[in-house]
């Protein structure tokens, strides 16, 4: 069993094309089937996705993975400016899940949307687990897309993100193997 990793154990940074294979080696390991692999493939090679990193532990072994796609908004007026993400996938190696290395990659990134100026994040998860970085179901019920229920939670990291609701999303096209 591998040690408890700490904070400072940790470096998160961008994706680098030398990454892409060991990512989809963690994805495979981490997902029961090839589908989140093939979908942050497809979402890399389309041009879909806004931001991608990885977390490194201290011996520079790839640990876990975020990405992060861009999500059309088919607003008409104040929402029409808003920029939106959707968080998914984020993974984390079995043998070093629930030691903060998720909870890491999570804020790390969101820190990192905000300096991009993205307004609005979306996410389809657990639900217990996606509120403790402050994604909220309510305020997702203000955003009409493909999917529903509590799930689907929105994180507003600007405050155009909660003011200029309700609006209208699509997601990147290889999302539709999920619906």
């Amino acid at each position: 069993m591998s040690e408890l990793m700490t904070g400072s154990d940790l470096v998160v940074r961008d994706l680098e094309p030398a990454d892409e294979a060991i990512v989809r080696e963690l994805l495979l390991a981490v997902y029961p089937s090839d589908m989140e692999a093939r979908l942050v493939h497809k979402l890399r090679h389309c041009g879909a996705l806004v931001l991608e990193q990885v977390a490194v532990d201290e011996n520079g072994a790839i640990v876990g993975h975020v990405a992060y796609s861009r999500v059309t908004n088919a607003a008409i007026g104040p929402g029409q400016a808003i920029q939106v993400a959707c968080l998914s996938p984020v993974s984390v190696l079995p043998n070093v899940q629930r030691q903060g290395v998720g909870d890491r990659l999570i804020r790390s990134s969101l820190k990192s949307l905000s300096e991009l100026e993205e307004d609005l994040v979306l996410v389809l998860g657990p639900p217990a687990y996606f509120p403790r970085f402050g994604f909220d179901p309510e305020l997702a019920k203000k955003i009409h897309g493909p999917y529903a229920g509590g799930a689907f939670m929105a994180l507003a990291l600007t405050e155009a993100g909660t003011k200029n609701l309700p609006i209208e999303v699509a997601f990147a096209t290889p999302f539709e193997e999920f619906e």
